[in-house]
């Protein structure tokens, strides 16, 4: 990142009392005590192939009986890690990310993981874009397998579980889309498959009723099944 690119974003985030700084390790964003950033290293763990047969995210992604790689749209990227573990199991995954400063972030921190050995394979998978999902899947040159939808709405942000780091992102502004027009937009996309992660007792995204749900302790992911040729 330029100088002049820090500049930008540092103003910008000035009036949230967070900034940027790029260091030896990468690119931070913090507010002075606390910091974040997109480290993948931190994943190498669930990234190993016998863990991965295990993820329920790749359970309710892939398709069966169809070959790798599938083509999967990630239309909440946040920081990436869903997208990560996806790209490891084999699918290649376009992530759109709505904020600048996560993209930016992102951006960081998949380049950084490409230096990798045992990261870049995945990372290699992955395509990031900056801009609002909602938009780009009704504008894609291609049909996704699978759209994957994360969205962090205002009633999950008050969990108690949110680790304190996690504070520095919620002063972010959010995207402005609905639930209904992410689920519409995913729905234009025409994907065999529509995976949605929900809280385990969290209401249906739009309020609408999903072909089946696989359910984990906390984590719930509703899947949509569509007929296409």
């Amino acid at each position: 990142m330029t100088n002049e690119e820090l500049l930008r974003f540092n103003t910008k985030l000035a009036t949230v009392n967070l900034s940027l700084q790029q260091n030896a390790e990468g690119l931070t964003l913090t507010d002075g005590e606390l910091s974040i950033m997109v480290d993948f290293r931190e994943m190498l763990p669930r990234l190993k192939q016998s863990n991965l047969q295990r993820e329920m995210l790749v359970k309710a992604a892939r398709i069966k009986g169809q070959p790798m790689p599938q083509t999967l749209i990630d239309a909440t990227a946040g920081f990436g890690e869903d997208s990560l573990i996806l790209a490891a199991a084999g699918f290649q995954v376009q992530l759109y990310e709505f904020d600048e400063v996560i993209a930016v972030l992102l951006k960081d921190g998949m380049e950084r993981a490409l230096e990798i050995p045992e990261l870049k394979e995945a990372v290699g998978r992955m395509k990031l874009v900056c801009g609002d999902s909602t938009e780009g899947m009704r504008k894609l040159d291609f049909k996704p397998d699978i759209v994957l939808l994360d969205p962090m709405f205002p009633a999950r942000q008050k969990s108690a579980l949110i680790k304190k780091k996690f504070q520095l992102i919620q002063r972010l502004e959010s995207p402005c889309s609905t639930e209904e027009q992410l689920l519409d937009a995913a729905v234009a996309a025409d994907p065999k498959r529509i995976v949605i992660k929900r809280p385990l007792k969290g209401p249906y995204l739009a309020d609408r009723k999903p072909s089946y749900s696989l359910e984990g302790k906390a984590i719930r992911y509703d899947c949509f099944v569509f007929a296409r040729n």
